[in-house]
């Protein structure tokens, strides 16, 4: 198995093999939040515009989104656990759009298969990849914004590669480590109310969700984030 390291949405569009994407703090986490509590797909959007089209075209529609980590005007929820995480989402369709995340879904073109990364599920994604025994794994980090490197999806790519590799890996210092670095200070500074601390705990529950998230076409022609367990 080759596995190769991509960033942001340029190396999401050169991205083969099985894609990765990652976006640990917060898109990924949330997805998996969302389809935990039932949603019954989460559609990726790049564009504004486009997720408000689309709620007057899907059927349940909840608008999930952020710009600089804020929740967009018109929206449901912001791209935020805390906000997902008690909330019933059955038989609801969730309209994502973020600033980096869903960008990168949705330009994975070369992909043979698509799937979300995150440390709240990261051993059932390795597991399922590992089943589906590939030649390449592309581990794509997205970043703040897609345009600069974040040590938390770093860290996640670390672990999932160890997890690909059946290598050692100390998942115990993984939340000590990302509380005293610069990508995380944003959710325990009080003049940012819209990035709880309570956020950085939820996207930092190691393993808590036994199921992938997949990326797939759906009947109305829409592409979904899925639910598939490992």
């Amino acid at each position: 198995m080759k596995i190769v390291k991509n960033d942001f949405v340029a190396g999401a569009k050169e991205a083969e093999g099985i894609v990765v994407i990652i976006d640990v703090f917060r898109a990924f986490s949330t997805v998996c939040y969302c389809l935990h509590n039932n949603a019954n797909r989460v559609i990726p959007v790049d564009d504004i515009q486009e997720a408000l089209a689309l709620k007057k075209q899907v059927e349940n529609p909840v608008l999930i989104g952020e710009r600089d980590g804020k929740k967009l005007d018109g929206f449901d929820f912001g791209n935020s656990p805390s906000e997902l995480k008690l909330i019933d989402l059955r038989s609801k369709n969730v309209i994502h759009t973020t600033h980096a995340g869903t960008q990168g879904v949705v330009n994975a073109s070369k992909a043979v298969e698509v799937v979300t990364g995150a440390f709240v599920n990261a051993k059932a994604t390795a597991r399922y990849i590992k089943s589906k025994s590939p030649d390449t794994v592309t581990l794509v980090r997205m970043g703040w914004k897609a345009e600069t490197p974040s040590d938390e999806d770093n860290l996640c790519a670390d672990y999932l590669e160890s997890l690909l590799l059946d290598a050692n890996f100390d998942e115990q210092s993984i939340e000590c480590s990302l509380r005293a670095l610069p990508c995380s200070q944003r959710f325990f500074d009080p003049k940012q109310p819209w990035s709880p601390s309570s956020d950085f705990y939820l996207c930092l529950r190691i393993n808590i969700f036994d199921f992938v998230v997949a990326a797939q076409i759906e009947h109305d022609g829409l592409l979904s984030l899925c639910k598939i367990t490992a």
